[in-house]
């Protein structure tokens, strides 16, 4: 009987362990936003990267992969750090880069369904 008791017990931690995360990875939680946003030779590439038009380091495959999830579903899966870099990223495109975000949006965003509420409330927001 105890036997059994101890095999259900390391099935339920297994499967406690093993579930999705309700989050995204929070393994590039700790990247300088702000350095990659003030600097075009490391903020061009993940741009191309997100519109297709170069290959991605790792961390623009993982932003790449969930990107448009995120968009739809108002960041719900995104970590409090992922939350708040994810409007000083989408102002820092809407006040100064308009070329870029006008891309970004016309690819993820084709029926402009989620940017015209975060153009609205993030215009003139500076990060």
């Amino acid at each position: 009987m105890k036997t059994v008791i101890i095999a259900c017990v390391l099935f339920l931690v297994t499967m406690v362990h093993s579930k999705p995360a309700d989050t995204y990875t929070d393994k590039f939680d700790t990247i300088n936003i702000n350095e990659i946003l003030e600097n075009r030779r490391l903020l061009i590439p993940f741009i191309k990267c997100l519109l297709d038009q170069s290959k991605c380091s790792a961390e623009g495959k993982e932003l790449k992969s969930h990107i448009q999830e995120a968009l739809e579903n108002n960041c719900a899966k995104c970590t409090d750090a992922q939350k708040k870099w994810t409007r000083v990223v989408i102002s820092h495109f809407i006040n100064n880069e308009p070329e870029h975000w006008k891309e970004l949006s016309a690819k993820y965003d084709p029926q402009s369904k989620y940017v015209k509420k975060y153009e609205a409330e993030l215009k003139s927001i500076k990060a």
